[in-house]
């Protein structure tokens, strides 16, 4: 028996060899292109949230040049394949408190909403990590209170959080802070605190990827003779996921002591933004 098996000379046929070696290089190359196309998605996507992230920082100074000249409008156009922007509306809720000389208790003075802007990508499209998170601007600090003259009036920073209600996003934020001002003149202090307020237009038509910013109001709240600020932030929509861990600023509360012997005269300015997406095509 094994000396016809050595003998024998009968073989698979030239036309089936030849089929199933055509068929198993056929199936590499699909391999190999599924492979290249998925890397230089994942390598697109990449490339587009980097840019992405530095154009949110954009917008985040362009609602400081906006917000405090009624009528100016601006208008900033973006590329993205993967990604949209969206505007949360009601999205966090500043309120002003001060202490008068010679009271014990705080006073409320005012409270005012404001929206927030996203730039959202999915997460089966780019990811870094689930509760990632990074702050663009400033690159240090993640209060909603910041002084001085060079200080943003908006929060940019990136955060990953799946779930959430409306989709798994990796999402860059901007989100409106405060920045505060301060001089001392003849033993008086004068504290100024600047706010955007963003507020939706109601003309999201949708025919670009475009971003419109547009100052609607701009209104001011004076006290005098005071010797204590505070300023709280609460977060009207942390039923949708978008609270204090989400939006991650150091606290919740801010307070500001004028200095001993001196009393204090505060303006709170606040700029009225309207926000519309796409509106030029």
């Amino acid at each position: 028996m094994l000396h016809r098996l050595r003998n024998d000379k009968k073989a698979v046929s030239p036309a089936i060899s030849t089929a199933i070696i055509t068929s198993a290089i056929v199936v590499m190359l699909l391999v190999t292109v599924v492979f290249a196309n998925n890397y230089l998605n994942a390598r697109m996507a990449e490339n587009e949230f980097s840019a992405m992230k530095q154009f949110m920082q954009t917008v985040g100074l362009q609602i400081d040049d906006v917000a405090w000249t009624i009528g100016r409008t601006q208008t900033m156009r973006y590329a993205s394949k993967f990604g949209q922007i969206t505007f949360q509306s009601v999205a966090l809720n500043y309120t002003l408190y001060v202490k008068y000389v010679n009271s014990t208790n705080y006073t409320r003075i005012a409270s005012f909403s404001t929206g927030a802007l996203f730039f959202n990508m999915p997460t089966n499209t780019y990811n870094i990590a689930n509760n990632y998170k990074e702050l663009i601007s400033p690159t240090s600090n993640s209060s909603f209170l910041l002084q001085g003259t060079s200080a943003p009036v908006s929060n940019v920073f990136v955060i990953e959080r799946v779930p959430m209600n409306d989709g798994n996003y990796i999402r860059v934020v901007v989100a409106p802070s405060i920045r505060m001002l301060n001089s001392t003149i003849a033993n008086t202090g004068y504290y100024n605190c600047f706010l955007p307020i963003l507020q939706p237009s109601g003309k999201d038509l949708h025919l670009s990827q475009s971003v419109t910013l547009m100052a609607t109001a701009f209104n001011v709240n004076q006290t005098q003779n005071i010797n204590k600020i505070k300023i709280t932030v609460d977060f009207p929509q942390s039923a949708l996921g978008f609270d204090s861990t989400f939006f991650n600023f150091n606290s919740s509360f801010k307070e500001v002591l004028v200095p001993a012997g001196q009393q204090a005269s505060l303006e709170f300015f606040t700029g009225n933004v309207t926000v519309s997406l796409g509106v030029y095509a």
